[in-house]
């Protein structure tokens, strides 16, 4: 699951190249949105930058991530991709509104609550798998988890659903390649761990 992932400038220069080699699309409010994100982790609740489908092309949104829940102010932020085509509340939504959640990194908690932050080496930004609802107050955003890869499990029993970069086109625009991402194994992700630091000394 996710829970609460990480976004900086760093990942905010990698999309505005990613929309661009792609032909696709920023718009004016959008790139200006995204030209002034700050290093900052990301809750539910929070507005955040998504990239989604706009007149045939990418091009980037600020949705708030989590749809409303069912009791007050919960929200809901995460679907399961195995079994998200069958949820009334998320199936016409994964099929005709699928957008890719950026992030720099995103944490997990084990079993003791001690924190991990998962990231990829050398890379500014990790793809996340993700898909819109509409509502009264504007589109809101659900991240997709899957079963936990080997680099997730000792952590974690699920993790996002993440895309390659050539992949991000494909999932936003394509219908077609929708059913095989949703299941398809996440390649292996670094970790850093504050409470493994601490026992070396």
């Amino acid at each position: 699951m996710c829970g609460r992932y990480y976004a900086d400038d760093e990942m905010a220069k990698a999309i505005e190249k990613l929309i661009s080699q792609t032909e696709g699309k920023l718009r004016r409010e959008a790139m200006d949105a995204v030209d002034m994100l700050s290093a900052r982790d990301i809750h539910p609740s929070d507005t955040a930058p998504v990239l989604a489908e706009w007149e045939g092309s990418l091009c980037c949104q600020w949705q708030r991530w989590g749809f409303p829940g069912f009791k007050g102010k919960q929200v809901i932020f995460n679907a399961r991709s195995e079994s998200v085509m069958e949820k009334p509340l998320f199936r016409d939504s994964v099929r005709h509104r699928r957008v890719v959640v950026p992030a720099a990194s995103f944490y997990e908690w084990n079993a003791r609550k001690e924190k991990s932050t998962f990231y990829k080496e050398g890379q500014p930004v990790l793809f996340m798998a993700g898909f819109y609802g509409r509502y009264e107050d504007g589109n809101r955003f659900v991240i997709l988890t899957t079963a936990a890869n080997a680099s997730m499990k000792p952590v974690h029993d699920r993790m996002p659903l993440l895309l390659e970069r050539d992949e991000v086109a494909g999932w936003v625009l394509d219908d077609g390649r929708m059913e095989n991402i949703l299941r398809k194994i996440p390649s292996l992700l670094d970790r850093r761990t504050e409470y493994e630091q601490l026992t070396l000394f």
